[in-house]
């Protein structure tokens, strides 16, 4: 609350017969209105003789206030208010009553106010802003009305902003009838047609929306917010993204229509029709350049694989201190690693400070290094990155890990999850890394007991259910209990490809073949894993469809030749 004592000199109290006044220093309810009334404000004022009673009942209004006691303090100001009929006072009357959540008290004093000074646009609205608050819908429309009628000068904007005064409102077909009436004298302008567009939309009534901002437009067709609503309203999303472009073709100038329009090819995929509209917005914004609309650029450029587009866009971004500089700095080190410009990848991965994308980061830089054989760089570059939560430190080892393991050292990743989990020996993410890599070292008993412990911890952690179900599966033992535990970690998550995956695998195992062939066909549906491929194309040669089998595995190949799995299952076929 903001300090009250001073009020009570921002009132000039003349007294009678003397020719003076209080001084009057700036206080009161916005500082916007902060300024010194004018000499034709001040001689419409009332004169009130200083008495000590009245002097008395100011002091001991503001020294409630000041106590924290507003409730009374806006009682004793509104019969101040009634008994000087100063505005001055009935405007402190009702503040002193909003604060106090006193919304009765607070509707007469400003009722009063509004009545004392009727000139005054803050006393008309905040006693609209309480009607409203109250309910008081025919009072609302009298005085929403009045308003209206009081400012011709900016009828406009005032129909334009007018659902906001109705807000508070929960009935929204009710304010919807408050808008309809008030608006009835402004027919003939386009401003009143968008608020009751507005208000029938807020009453869910969208098929007369749609008609009444069609109505505006065809009086206001360059009405940039009637477009954008337009195309919100719009049921078929290919017409409105056609009433859409026209607009924007004809108000070429229309920055947020643009941007919307953008925005909208966009979440369409139509990256190259997108970034058509955003170069424009680009050559449009050349003196002030736009953060985002670059930004939004050099994704398109990205995601149609134009990366010296992409690069140009990224560095302007970087160039003008923009808030995205290092999601930039990280999508640059992205377009050199991925064209094996190591030294530029590296200096720019290097360059993410801490934020969204910072571990990322550092790890993309520790593969770059270990790739150039300088694994013992790669891993002291990993120890000396900052690590902000013990996760963020977890994550840190993981990737250490498995920089090991695509190096061929299993054991000592291995032995890197291992030391990690001395330090936090029940952290759910070592625990499953670990068991995953004890695994493939062999250590069964190992594997089950981490993943095990994990379970005891986190009934819910499918990935863990899934792994033990398929280790189990895939050394073909305890056939039924896989089963059981890959069951559970689809009821947890009944889309994962890779659950389906070894669901199917552990259905081929039983015997099953024909539901295994089902299942693996809606894992591999759902994403076209090299793992998923090789134990489809073998359920498929073990079916007789040997022709069906190699086609599935020559796709996988080419677009993973690495897959170890993947690998491994061929030969076994095909020697």
């Amino acid at each position: 609350m903001k300090p009250i004592l001073p009020f009570l000199f921002a009132i000039p109290l003349f007294m009678a017969g003397s020719g003076l006044h209080a001084a009057e220093p700036a206080a009161a309810a916005d500082a916007s209105e902060d300024k010194t009334e004018s000499a034709e404000a001040t001689a419409s004022l009332p004169k009130i003789d200083l008495t000590p009673k009245l002097l008395y009942q100011l002091l001991l209004a503001e020294i409630a206030g000041q106590r924290g006691q507003v409730g009374q303090s806006a009682l004793l100001y509104r019969e101040l208010a009634r008994e000087t009929r100063d505005p001055r006072v009935a405007r402190r009357a009702t503040e002193m009553a909003l604060h106090g959540r006193q919304l009765e008290v607070a509707l007469e004093a400003a009722q009063l106010w509004q009545s004392l000074e009727p000139e005054s646009a803050q006393a008309r609205q905040t006693l609209i802003r309480l009607l409203a608050a109250l309910g008081r819908q025919d009072d609302l429309a009298r005085e929403v009305g009045a308003l209206l009628a009081a400012e011709p000068q900016h009828i406009a904007q005032n129909l334009s902003h007018l659902n906001r005064l109705f807000a508070r409102i929960n009935d929204r077909k009710v304010a919807r009838n408050i808008i309809e009436t008030v608006t009835t004298p402004y027919l003939a302008l386009p401003e009143a047609h968008y608020a009751r567009a507005i208000a029938a939309f807020e009453a869910q009534d969208i098929a007369a929306a749609r008609q009444l901002i069609q109505r505006v437009l065809s009086l206001k067709p360059d009405w940039e917010a009637a477009a954008l609503f337009q195309f919100q309203l719009a049921d078929d999303r290919a017409e409105g993204l056609a009433q859409l472009a026209g607009f924007v073709d004809r108000q070429p100038q229309a920055r947020e229509a643009q941007l919307t329009y953008a925005r909208a090819l966009v979440a369409e995929k139509r990256y190259a029709d997108a970034r058509r509209v955003f170069d424009r917005l680009l050559t449009q914004d050349a003196a002030t350049p736009n953060g985002d609309v670059i930004f939004a650029v050099a994704v398109l450029s990205l995601q149609l694989n134009d990366t010296a587009a992409a690069e140009k866009q990224l560095l302007r971004l970087i160039e003008i201190g923009h808030a995205e500089a290092d999601k930039a700095r990280f999508y640059l080190g992205q377009i050199a690693e991925e064209a094996k410009r190591w030294g530029d990848a590296l200096h720019w991965f290097n360059a993410v400070g801490r934020g969204e994308h910072y571990l990322s980061a550092r790890l993309h830089g520790a593969n770059i290094l270990a790739k150039q054989g300088n694994l013992a760089g790669a891993r002291q570059h990993l120890t000396n990155s900052e690590a902000a939560t013990p996760r963020e430190r977890v994550q840190l080892l993981i990737g250490e890990a498995q920089i090991l393991r695509d190096m061929g050292d299993v054991a000592a990743a291995h032995g890197v999850l291992v030391a990690g989990l001395t330090q936090q020996p029940e952290q759910p993410e070592l625990m499953y890394e670990a068991a995953l890599m004890a695994e493939k070292l062999g250590r069964f008993d190992e594997l089950e007991a981490r993943l095990r412990r994990l379970i005891e911890l986190k009934p819910d952690h499918a990935h863990a259910l899934n792994a033990l179900g398929y280790s189990l599966a895939e050394r073909k033992v305890r056939l039924a209990e896989a089963r059981s535990l890959i069951e559970r970690a689809l009821e947890i998550a009944p889309n994962d490809p890779f659950i389906l995956d070894s669901k199917g695998w552990v259905q081929f195992r039983m015997g099953d073949t024909g539901m295994a062939l089902e299942t693996l066909n809606r894992a591999f549906g759902l994403r076209p894993d090299p793992e998923i491929a090789a134990h489809l194309g073998e359920v498929l040669w073990s079916l007789g469809r040997q022709s069906e089998a190699r086609s599935t595995w020559d796709k996988a190949r080419r677009e993973h030749p690495a897959n170890e799995v993947l690998a491994e299952t061929i030969k076994r076929f095909q020697p």
